[in-house]
């Protein structure tokens, strides 16, 4: 065998045999891919991704907003994976001739396809369907509303209910999950996902139940019992029924494999 020859199967040998170099521009795609297997390949993520603890000791690269291109591409990553607000970054990368993937997690069903999608690139399908089945199988087996009731679902935890509120509005899977839980989004608008409310437009809004989401890694200084308590001072059927709550998994704010977490525990508080 010629030397020549030999150098080219080796080659092919060390490419066959070369891992991928994955950076994760969102917790929700660092829990996907870890959830599918992949978590050798991921060399670096975002801010906040948390879980699994795993991906705690991998670099990071910066936020939602501010990943550094710097950081990005001294890794030499073979593929960076980022969702809609990460377009510009997406964009940037491109012009290094860095491979980019774009996935949308803003409804439940584009969760799953995104799984799917993500799944076939790095050839793990067969955990992908078992991801996307235990989804289905949450919202399949949800408690559902013996008597329907609008909910509005509230973003973090503040004390000060004068500034302004953000709530889970239409085309997010926190609606999906309202849907699927057999009750109405309190907020009836379709202009904005994620729309900000005063505590004028909260009154006005008038809930049967309000749930307010708290996250302890970004309001670890949060008085519980004292925002709990100026929630109950507004005027709305909520307060006047008692149906004011605050829940604090981590998995919540996070549209991974997980949101099968939070179609059953989301329910649970709805319909309890």
């Amino acid at each position: 065998m010629s030397i020549k020859i030999f150098s080219l199967l080796l080659l092919f040998m060390l490419t066959l045999e070369a891992k991928e170099r994955i950076i994760s521009l969102s917790p929700s795609i660092t829990e996907i891919l870890f959830a599918l297997g992949a978590g050798e390949d991921v060399v670096a993520t975002s801010s906040y991704s948390l879980h699994p603890k795993e991906a705690l000791s991998l670099p990071v690269i910066g936020g939602y907003e501010n990943p550094s291109l710097e950081k990005i591409i001294a890794l030499s990553p073979t593929l960076v994976i980022g969702q809609s607000y990460n377009q510009s970054t997406l964009k940037n990368l491109k012009k290094f001739n860095i491979n980019t993937l774009d996935l949308n997690l803003k409804r439940v069903q584009a969760i799953q396809n995104s799984i799917a999608q993500l799944a076939k690139i790095l050839h793990k399908e067969t955990k992908a369907k078992e991801l996307n089945a235990n989804i289905t199988n949450a919202i399949t087996n949800a408690p559902k509303a013996k008597t329907p009731h609008s909910v509005m679902i509230v973003y973090g935890l503040r004390e000060d209910l004068r500034n302004a509120t953000y709530i889970a509005g239409h085309d997010i899977f926190f609606d999906d999950i309202i849907v699927a839980c057999g009750n109405t989004n309190a907020y009836t608008s379709n202009l904005t996902s994620q729309p900000v409310l005063s505590y004028e437009n909260i009154i006005a809004l008038n809930p049967e139940q309000i749930i307010i989401l708290h996250s302890h890694a970004t309001e670890a200084d949060a008085d519980v019992k004292k925002a709990l308590a100026n929630w109950y001072t507004l005027p709305t059927r909520a307060a006047k029924n008692g149906k004011i709550s605050i829940i604090d998994e981590d998995y919540l704010h996070i549209p991974s494999h997980r949101v099968a977490l939070s179609i059953e525990r989301l329910c649970r508080e709805m319909n309890q």
